[in-house]
């Protein structure tokens, strides 16, 4: 079947095409089950309209879409800066979509606006994946194991970060560790994966009391902890006691040795609410992020940190967009190491 045409979805529909065009503009002249039935024709027959107003060739608009659920934070910066930088110099430009919504997702990609995506997190069905590589649309998913007929897939190893985080405390002499989750992501679960991989094999309990959420959020996280710390207080309100055992009433106040959080956003957070309750950083409690964003290094104490590099991904993600745009059908899937930055937070 040919490229699918608004007169299509009207024939389909039983309706003109002036009535397909209010539904898919939602000009809010229509019957809500009249339009509801026009958008599941256009959905069932996979148009899309074409947003240039015109068939374009591959290439042809010169312009790649950048699709992320957020925008704000050092990681969203820098890879946005990195991505418009090396497609300026490929005589590309770089749109940035906004968005968590599927149909904007694909109207964008079939309907000619961009030639090709960089898509973080895809909202996308597996349907809809198929779709694109048989448009022969070309897309680099971020923090996403995938690659195949026009598709790449740009990730951190986020799971070997995760294990080197365990093996670096776990060296310093910590057996109490605690740990502070991300969203429900890749890079999040890769590196918690790892981390209490680690721990799993040297026989160190994670305790679940030490194990909070941050959802990769500075506010969040500091929420968190503080939180902890506050149900924690002994009866004089500002003793501590690290890595308590045994039976005693002291065992049920005790605080882990190190903590790793998934992010240094969420790291930052935790050692905000340290200070604040009067624990000090490291020589109560050791405090290790990941990301090495720019703003850990001049904390006081500095952020040790499993370094990925944002500027890197941005960089490889439009390199393997712009092949596939200038010929390659196979896209490639390209892992990104971490390494280890040791500063103050952790007793340097």
């Amino acid at each position: 079947m040919g490229k699918v045409t608004i007169k299509d979805v009207a024939r389909e529909a039983g309706v003109s095409i002036s009535t397909v065009s209010n539904a898919l503009n939602d000009v809010d002249v229509l019957r809500p089950d009249t339009k509801a039935h026009i958008l599941e024709v256009a959905e069932r027959l996979h148009y899309v309209p074409n947003l240039n107003g015109r068939n374009l060739k591959a290439g042809a608009t010169k312009v790649i879409g950048l699709f992320v659920p957020f925008i704000g934070g050092p990681y969203m910066g820098a890879l946005a800066d990195t991505m418009a930088n090396k497609c300026r110099a490929a005589g590309y430009e770089l749109h940035v979509f906004v968005t968590t919504q599927r149909r904007t997702i694909m109207t964008n990609l079939l309907g000619g606006r961009v030639d090709g995506a960089v898509i973080l997190n895809s909202e996308l069905s597996a349907r809809q994946e198929k779709q694109l590589q048989e448009a022969e649309v070309p897309v680099v998913y971020l923090n996403r194991e995938k690659n195949g007929t026009y598709q790449a897939g740009v990730f951190f190893d986020s799971y070997q970060a995760g294990r080197m985080a365990a093996e670096y405390i776990l060296k310093l002499g910590v057996t109490i560790p605690g740990f502070i989750i991300g969203p429900d992501n890749y890079d999040s679960n890769e590196r918690g994966r790892g981390f209490r991989e680690v721990l799993d094999e040297q026989g160190i309990t994670l305790k679940e009391e030490f194990v909070w959420n941050g959802n990769f959020s500075r506010e969040e996280t500091y929420v968190a902890v503080k939180t902890f710390l506050e149900k924690l207080k002994q009866p004089d309100g500002k003793s501590w006691n690290n890595g308590a055992v045994g039976d005693s009433e002291a065992s049920k106040h005790s605080l882990p040795q190190a903590i790793f959080a998934a992010n240094d956003q969420s790291a930052i957070g935790c050692m905000e609410a340290l200070a604040e309750a009067g624990i000090a950083v490291p020589e109560s409690i050791k405090v290790i992020g990941c990301d090495d964003i720019e703003l850990g290094r001049y904390l006081t104490p500095s952020l040790t940190t499993i370094r990925t590099n944002f500027e890197e991904q941005g960089a490889v993600a439009t390199e393997c967009l712009l092949s596939m745009l200038q010929g390659a059908t196979t896209g490639r899937l390209e892992k990104l190491s971490c390494k280890l930055v040791e500063r103050e937070s952790t007793g340097l």
